[in-house]
C-alpha cells in the first residue's frame, strides 16, 4: 500500500458538476467564519479547504488508475458527498466527491462508460441528481426504504435508465443486501462495460449505526469489495476508486474502512 495526500479540487472541476455560483457561495461562507445550511448541514471556516480537499483526493485517485499508476484507491476523506446537489449543499455533504469524479473521468480522461456503486444506507440522491443525464455513467443505489433523503424508489430510473435503485427494509439478514446489490450490479453492466468504477463507500451500512437499521459487518463489506474488485479485474483492468461515504460510530467506520483498504490491495 502507498499512502498519498490529495490535492484540493480546483473551481472549474468542482463545475463539472455543481453551480459556479454555489461553489463561489461555500467559499465566501467559509471565510465570514461558517453558515448553517440545514438541521444536519454546517459550513464551517474549515470546510471550503475539507470539502475541495474531499474531492481533490478521489480526482487524484481517478488519474492514478487511468494512468495505470495504481489501479485501486481508497480515499478516506470527510465532508462526504453522495447528498449534495448542484446548487445545494445537504446531509452532511458539500460538494458530490464521486459524481464530480465520475463527470471528470469523462471529460478529462475521455471515458465512455464510468460505473458508480453505493452502499451507503441512505439513498445517494445527490449523486444521482449529478450524474443521471449522462448515460455514459451507471448509478447503483442500494439503501434502506423508507429513510432519508426519502428519494430513490426502484422505479425511478433517471431520464435515460442509467439509475438502478435498490431501496431495501431494515433488519434484514446481511446475504439479502449483499444480493440485491450484486443483482442490481449485474443488470447495471448488461451490454455496458465500465471502464472505471467508483464506489461510494459508506459504512453506516454497518449492523448497530446509529442513522441505520442494515444489519452487515465488516466482513460481509469485504466480501463486497473483493467481489467488485473482481468484476473490475475484468472490466478495466481492476479500476476501481473508493470514497468514504456515511459512518456514524466511529470504531465501526475504523474497523470497516481498514478491511475495505485491505481487501481493495489485494
Amino acid at each position: 500500500m502507498e499512502h498519498l495526500e490529495g490535492r484540493h479540487a480546483t473551481r472549474d472541476e468542482l463545475a463539472l458538476a455543481h453551480d459556479a455560483a454555489y461553489v463561489d457561495a461555500i467559499e465566501r461562507m467559509s471565510g465570514a467564519g461558517g453558515a448553517r445550511f440545514d438541521a444536519d448541514t454546517v459550513v464551517s471556516e474549515g470546510s471550503w479547504d475539507a470539502a475541495r480537499a474531499a474531492t481533490g483526493s478521489v480526482l487524484d485517485g481517478v488519474d492514478l488508475a487511468i494512468q495505470g499508476k495504481v489501479p485501486r484507491a481508497f480515499c478516506g476523506v470527510r465532508p462526504p458527498g453522495h447528498h449534495a446537489v448542484h446548487g445545494r449543499a445537504m446531509g452532511f455533504c458539500i460538494f458530490g466527491s464521486v459524481a464530480v469524479a465520475a463527470r471528470y473521468a469523462r471529460a478529462r480522461h475521455r471515458l465512455d462508460r464510468v460505473l458508480i456503486i453505493d452502499w451507503d444506507v441512505h439513498h445517494g440522491n445527490g449523486t444521482q441528481a449529478l450524474t443521471e443525464s449522462d448515460p455514459g455513467i451507471h448509478f447503483v443505489s442500494m439503501h434502506q426504504w423508507p429513510w432519508y433523503p426519502g428519494t430513490g424508489p426502484a422505479s425511478d430510473r433517471g431520464p435515460h435508465g442509467n439509475v438502478w435503485n435498490v431501496p431495501m427494509a431494515g433488519g434484514l439478514a446481511p446475504g439479502a443486501y449483499q444480493d440485491a446489490l450484486r443483482r442490481a450490479v449485474d443488470a447495471a453492466t448488461a451490454g455496458f462495460t465500465p471502464e472505471l468504477v467508483l464506489v461510494s463507500s459508506g459504512f453506516d451500512c454497518l449492523a448497530g449505526d446509529p442513522l441505520g437499521g442494515f444489519t452487515l459487518e465488516t466482513e460481509h463489506v469485504v466480501e463486497l469489495t473483493r467481489w467488485v474488485v473482481e468484476r473490475a479485474e475484468g472490466w478495466c483492468g481492476g479500476r476501481v476508486v473508493s470514497a468514504l461515504e456515511g459512518g456514524y460510530a466511529p470504531d465501526r467506520v475504523a474497523e470497516a474502512a481498514v478491511a475495505h483498504l485491505r481487501a481493495l490491495a489485494t
